[in-house]
């Protein structure tokens, strides 16, 4: 019964807990009585655990294994079989949209022995900003700005801010990779940019594989270590805080040690398609 869905049972569930468990088994007659905690500890010894879930996707794009495995190959420095130059370089670049700036009705209070940092639960909002960044790969640098919205214009002016800087503006070749949002997507956003800049190459990655872009990484511990808890009292201390935060982390910033290479790819889309045989 732990290893079936509760709609089978034609329950109004999503997923087991010990104790539905245990008031179903009672109520089909498996058993006379039984406790949530007996259920617990069986489930425990097998390690099976029906009330967590994690969520998945299987690869949509039908060119995925090429367009990631090409994103791939220029984290490792190549484009097409050879070997990128030093005048070559590889930049990640996305949005963070609807930042919002809470206002908390009451002041944060600093941890104290034996009691964490306190945070007031109600707040008044004070507005959402999009923050927009480009990730060096290969030499750790960050490029950053906050919008009011995001959209073509926004992302544009992103790229004009690292195309306007040395080493870029000089480049051979930049490669841009990105994802397939709204402001970036398709074989347009690739003229547009193009027509901008004519050593800019983008380079987007499959659909639904975000995972894939390193700044998502940055995205990642921006949000940890600025925006959780969020406690700005309005968009300009938001947005302040948020390019004090990309100055500082640039400036200790190592680029990321990443390891998923063509060879893992293969591997992952290997067990994907025998686990949708499977199916």
């Amino acid at each position: 019964m732990a290893c079936e869905l509760p709609k089978v049972y034609g329950l109004p569930l999503s997923r087991f807990s010990a104790a539905d468990l245990a008031r179903e088994a009672v109520g089909r007659g498996l058993v006379a009585t039984i406790s949530g905690t007996t259920i617990w500890r069986w489930l425990h010894e097998d390690a099976i655990r029906p009330w967590r879930y994690r969520s998945w996707i299987f690869p949509r794009d039908p060119d995925f294994a090429a367009k990631a495995g090409r994103v791939l190959d220029l984290y490792a420095r190549t484009w097409e079989g050879a070997p990128l130059g030093d005048e070559d370089f590889v930049l990640c670049a996305d949005e963070k949209t609807s930042i919002q700036a809470r206002d908390r009705r009451h002041a944060t209070l600093p941890a104290q022995p034996g009691r964490g940092m306190r945070v007031e639960h109600e707040y008044r909002r004070g507005g959402a900003l999009a923050y927009l960044a480009a990730w060096d790969v290969h030499r750790a640098k960050l490029f950053g700005r906050c919008e009011e919205h995001s959209g073509i214009a926004a992302f544009d002016r992103l790229v004009a801010q690292v195309m306007a800087q040395e080493p870029y503006a000089s480049a051979h070749r930049v490669f841009l990779i990105m994802d397939n949002g709204s402001s970036h997507r398709g074989a347009r956003c690739i003229a547009r940019l193009g027509e901008k800049w004519s050593t800019l190459i983008p380079v987007h990655l499959p659909i639904h594989a975000s995972w894939l872009d390193q700044v998502e990484i940055y995205f990642s511990i921006l949000q940890r270590k600025l925006l959780t808890p969020n406690d700005f009292p309005h968009l300009d201390a938001l947005a302040q805080n948020i390019l004090d935060f990309q100055r500082r982390y640039e400036s200790l910033a190592k680029p990321f040690e990443w390891k998923f290479t063509r060879q893992g790819l293969s591997a992952l889309l290997a067990k994907l398609s025998a686990a949708s045989a499977a199916a």
